[in-house]
C-alpha cells in the first residue's frame, strides 16, 4: 500500500509540473511588452488595472475587453478590445503601428492576437511575420489602410485572420489561399477592397468562412466545389456577378445580396444543398421562374429573393420546411399565392414579406397582374403553357397601341416644330436681332416650352419604365373610396394649407392625397397654369405627382377643393436610417453620399427642369424618404398652387434671407448643407441655434490635420468605414453650403460634382493613400495634406 501510495503521489507532483500555474512567474521581458502595449495605446480602460505587480499569468479574472493567457512562463493570447461605447482616448498623434508590432514580437509564443475597435491607424504591418507562431488575428474596428501585406504569407499556422471595419484597399491577395495552408476564417468585410477575388481562394484547403463584404470587389467568383469545409460566404454590397457561384453541397449560409449577379437561379444545384440555413440573393439582377423547392430545404431558415426580376406563380399547396423563420419575397414579379404553408395560421411562426408582387393576397400591398407580366416581357422572360399565347396577344396589343402613341406623338411634334420654325423665320424678317435675344431668354418663349416638354417626356419615360403611373385627372369618388370617405383613420397630418390622407386606390396601389383649400376669386387659367407645373413635378427623386381632383360649387361652378395625388413611400425618412433613427439598418457611408446626391438632384429638377423652377422648398431631412431600394426623394416641396408669396428661408431653422429672386436657389443649399451635417454626424438638428452650434464644430473638426479630431465629429456608425478624403470632401462642401452670405453658397451642379468625387475617392481609397511608385507613405497625415492643398 504504501509503495502504491507513493507512485500515485509521483504521478500527481508531474502533472502538477506539466500544468502552468501561479507558481511560474511571466518572464520579465514578455511582463514589460505588456506595459509598453499599454503605453503604446494611450491606456484604453480595458488596461488600466496593469502594474508592475501585476500577476499576468495568474488564475484571478480578467475584464472582458481585456485579457491574457498564458502557459508556463509565456504569453500565448492577447485580447484587447476597446469600449463599445466608444469612450476609448484616442491614441497619440506620434503613435506607431510599426511599434506596437515590435513590442509584440517580444512575445514570440503568442499564438492569438485580438487588437479590436482600438482606433489603430496606419498601414497594416508586414512585421506581423515575426509573430511565427500565431494562430488567430483580429484587428477589426480600427482604421487600418494600405493593401494587405505579403509579410503575413509567413505566418503558416494561421488559421483565423478578421480585419473587418477598417480602411484595407487593393486587391484581395491571391497567396492568402496558397501560402496559408490552414486559413480557415477569413473575413475582410466593410473595407476598400477592388478588383476580383482570386481563383486561388477556391481551392485553399481549410477554408470553412468567407467574408468579403461590403468593399468594391467586381467580377465573377472563383470555382469553389473544391472548398469541402466551406460554410459560410458572405460577399454582399459589392459588384460581383453576374454568374451564380459554383459552391459546395455542405454550405450552410450563402449571402450575395446588392451585387450585380444575373440570370437565373441554379435550381438543380441549389436544392442539393440540404445543409443549407441561409440564402441571401436580395438586390441584384436575377430574372427567370423562382423555384419553390428552396422553401422545403430541411435545414432553411432564411430566404430572401427581393428585389429581383423573378417570375412563375407560386401554389397555395407548396410545401415548405420545417425551420423556415423568415422568407423575403418582396419587389418581384410572383404571381399566384403564397403557399398554405407560410401563412399564419397559429402552428408557423414564419415571417413573410411577400409585397410588391402580383399576388392573390387582396390586402393593397401588390401590383396588378399585368404589371408582372408586361415587366417579365420586358426582360425577355416568357411565361411557360397556356398563359404564352394570351400574354403575347396581351403584349402585341399594348406595343400597337405604344407604337400608336409614339407615331401620334411624333407627328404632332413634327408639325409643331415647323410651325414654330415658319413662324420664328417670318419673324424674323420683320423683328429686330434684340426682340430675337429676349424671347429666347424668356420662359414663355415656344423654344423654351419645347425644350421644357423634351425633358418631361424623357423624364416621364424613365418614370415609367420604374412604375409610376402616368399622371392623370381623378373623379371625388375614386379619391373617397381610397380614403373611406376621408376617414380619420386615414389622416397622416395637416397644416395650414389642408390635410394629407393615406389612400389606396383600386388597384391597390397606395398613395398620399393632399386636400388643398382655395381661394374663390382664383380664375380658371390660374388653376390649369398650376395644374400644368404639377404635372410636371415627376422625378426620380421626388415624391411624383400623380394627378389631381377638383371639387365645385354646383351653384357657381367654381372651384372649392382641390386634390393632388402623389406617390407613396414607405421606407421611412433619411432621418430614421441614421444613428438616431429606429427603422431598419442604418444607411453605411456610400449610402448616405448617395442619398444626398439623390437629393441634390431633386433640387436641381426643381430649380431647372421644369419652367417656372420652384425655390425655397423648405428641405428637411425628415421629409427626404427612401424607397425600398435607398433611392431618396424628396417628400415636401414648394407647389406652386400653396401660394404666390415668397417664403422665408428654411429647413432646419434657416435664418439668412435673400433680397434678389436671383439668389432664389441658395435657399435651399443652405437647407442641403444643414442635411448634409445631419448625414455625417448623425444628430438631429432642430433648429439654427443647433446649426450654428454644429458649423462651429465642424470648423474646429477641420482646423487641423489632425485625423482623431475629424473622426470624433463622423457618426460613429460610419466614421471607421469612410475614407478620409470622401469625408474630407463632403464636410468642405457641407461647410460651403452653410455659408452666412448666400453668394458663396455652391451651385447645385457643383454640390453633384464634388458629392460624386466623394464617392469616387471612397471607391479608389488605396489609390489615395499609397503613393505612385507603390511605395507606402510614411506619414498619412503628409497625404492628405498634400492632396487637400491643391
Amino acid at each position: 500500500m504504501a509503495a502504491s501510495g507513493c507512485r500515485l503521489l509521483l504521478v500527481f507532483v508531474f502533472c502538477l509540473a506539466l500544468l502552468p500555474g501561479r507558481a511560474t512567474p511571466l518572464q520579465a521581458s514578455q511582463t514589460w511588452a505588456l506595459l509598453k502595449v499599454q503605453q503604446l495605446l494611450n491606456r484604453p480602460a480595458a488596461l488600466t488595472h496593469w502594474r508592475r505587480t501585476t500577476d499576468f499569468c495568474g488564475g484571478t479574472a480578467a475584464p472582458s475587453a481585456a485579457a491574457v493567457v498564458c502557459y508556463g512562463d509565456t504569453v500565448t493570447q492577447l485580447h484587447v478590445a476597446g469600449d463599445a461605447s466608444g469612450a476609448t482616448p484616442p491614441l497619440p498623434l506620434n503613435f506607431s503601428i510599426g511599434a506596437l508590432v515590435t513590442t509584440l514580437s517580444r512575445l514570440p509564443d503568442l499564438k492569438v492576437l485580438t487588437l479590436s475597435g482600438l482606433g489603430l491607424w496606419g498601414p497594416l504591418p508586414g512585421k506581423l511575420e515575426r509573430l511565427a507562431a500565431l494562430e488567430i488575428v483580429n484587428m477589426s474596428g480600427n482604421y487600418l489602410y494600405g493593401p494587405i501585406p505579403r509579410g503575413l504569407s509567413r505566418l503558416r499556422s494561421l488559421q483565423t485572420l478578421i480585419l473587418d471595419d477598417n480602411m484595407i484597399g487593393g486587391e484581395v491577395p491571391g497567396w492568402l489561399g496558397t501560402a496559408l495552408p490552414s486559413l480557415a476564417v477569413l473575413s475582410l468585410k466593410n473595407n476598400s477592397l477592388a478588383g476580383a477575388v482570386p481563383d486561388s481562394l477556391g481551392t485553399a484547403p481549410s477554408l470553412r468562412s468567407l467574408v468579403l463584404a461590403s468593399n468594391n470587389l467586381s467580377g465573377n467568383l472563383p470555382d469553389m466545389r473544391g472548398l469541402a469545409s466551406l460554410q459560410t460566404l458572405d460577399v454582399a454590397g459589392n459588384s460581383l456577378g453576374p454568374a451564380f457561384p459554383r459552391l459546395p453541397r455542405k454550405v450552410a449560409s450563402v449571402v450575395l445580396s446588392r451585387n450585380r449577379f444575373g440570370g437565373g437561379l441554379p435550381a438543380a444545384d441549389l436544392t442539393s444543398f440540404y445543409l443549407l440555413e441561409r440564402l441571401d440573393v436580395s438586390r441584384n439582377s436575377f430574372v427567370g421562374p423562382f423555384p419553390p423547392a428552396l422553401l422545403s430545404l430541411p435545414s432553411l431558415r432564411y430566404l430572401s429573393i427581393a428585389g429581383n426580376r423573378f417570375t412563375g406563380t407560386l401554389s397555395d399547396k407548396a410545401p415548405c420546411g420545417d425551420n423556415l423563420q423568415l422568407v423575403d419575397l418582396s419587389s418581384n414579379l410572383l404571381m399566384g399565392s403564397v403557399p398554405a404553408c407560410l401563412r399564419p395560421d397559429g402552428k408557423t411562426k414564419t415571417v413573410v414579406i411577400s409585397s410588391e408582387n402580383c399576388l392573390d393576397k387582396g390586402d393593397g400591398s401588390q401590383n396588378p397582374s399585368p404589371f408582372c407580366q408586361n415587366q417579365a416581357l420586358a426582360v425577355g422572360i416568357v411565361p411557360h403553357h397556356k398563359d404564352r399565347k394570351e400574354i403575347g396577344r396581351h403584349a402585341g396589343f399594348i406595343a400597337g397601341i405604344v407604337m400608336a402613341v409614339l407615331v401620334a406623338v411624333s407627328l404632332v411634334g413634327a408639325m409643331a416644330f415647323f410651325a414654330v420654325r415658319k413662324m420664328t423665320m417670318e419673324g424674323a424678317k420683320t423683328r429686330p436681332a434684340a426682340i430675337l435675344v429676349e424671347e429666347h431668354s424668356s420662359s414663355s418663349a415656344y423654344p423654351s416650352k419645347l425644350f421644357a416638354d423634351a425633358r418631361y417626356i424623357s423624364q416621364t419615360v424613365k418614370l415609367g419604365a420604374l412604375g409610376i403611373q402616368p399622371y392623370r385627372s381623378f373623379s371625388l369618388v375614386e379619391l373617397e373610396a381610397a380614403t373611406n370617405n376621408f376617414a380619420n383613420s386615414c389622416l397622416l397630418g395637416q397644416d395650414s394649407y389642408g390635410e394629407m390622407y393615406l389612400g389606396k386606390l383600386s388597384n391597390g396601389t397606395p398613395v398620399t392625397i393632399r386636400s388643398l383649400k382655395v381661394k374663390r376669386n382664383q380664375s380658371t387659367q390660374s388653376f390649369n397654369r398650376h395644374i400644368e407645373t404639377i404635372s410636371r413635378l415627376r422625378h426620380r427623386h421626388l415624391v411624383s405627382a400623380l394627378g389631381h381632383c377638383f371639387e365645385y360649387d354646383l351653384d357657381d361652378s367654381t372651384v372649392t377643393q382641390l386634390y393632388l395625388v402623389f406617390e407613396y413611400v414607405q421606407n421611412g425618412s433619411l432621418r430614421s436610417r441614421i444613428s438616431q433613427g429606429t427603422e431598419g439598418r442604418k444607411l453605411s457611408w456610400g449610402q448616405r453620399i448617395s442619398a444626398a446626391i439623390g437629393v441634390a438632384k431633386g433640387i436641381q429638377f426643381l430649380h431647372g427642369g421644369i419652367i417656372p423652377g420652384l425655390f425655397g422648398n423648405n428641405l428637411r431631412i425628415n421629409n427626404i424618404l427612401l424607397d425600398q431600394n435607398h433611392v431618396a426623394k424628396i417628400g415636401s416641396y414648394n407647389i406652386p398652387i400653396l401660394g404666390e408669396a415668397s417664403k422665408p428661408e428654411g429647413g432646419a431653422g434657416s435664418k439668412h434671407q435673400t433680397d434678389s429672386a436671383m439668389l432664389g436657389d441658395k435657399i435651399d443649399i443652405f437647407d442641403f448643407g444643414v442635411i448634409l451635417l445631419e448625414l455625417v454626424s448623425g444628430k438631429p438638428i432642430t433648429s439654427i441655434y443647433e446649426v450654428e452650434i454644429m458649423k462651429e464644430l465642424l470648423l474646429w473638426a477641420m482646423a487641423e490635420e489632425d485625423r482623431a479630431r475629424r473622426r470624433s465629429f463622423v457618426d460613429p456608425a460610419v466614421s471607421k468605414s469612410c475614407s478620409e478624403e470622401s469625408l474630407r470632401t463632403v464636410m468642405e462642401i457641407c461647410l460651403r453650403c452653410l455659408s452666412k452670405e448666400a453668394v458663396h453658397r455652391p451651385s447645385v451642379e457643383d454640390v453633384i460634382w464634388n458629392l460624386q468625387f466623394a464617392t469616387q475617392v471612397q471607391d479608389d481609397w488605396e489609390g489615395e493613400i499609397w503613393s505612385g511608385d507603390g511605395s507606402p507613405v510614411s506619414s498619412s497625415r503628409a497625404t492628405r495634406s498634400s492632396r487637400f492643398s491643391r
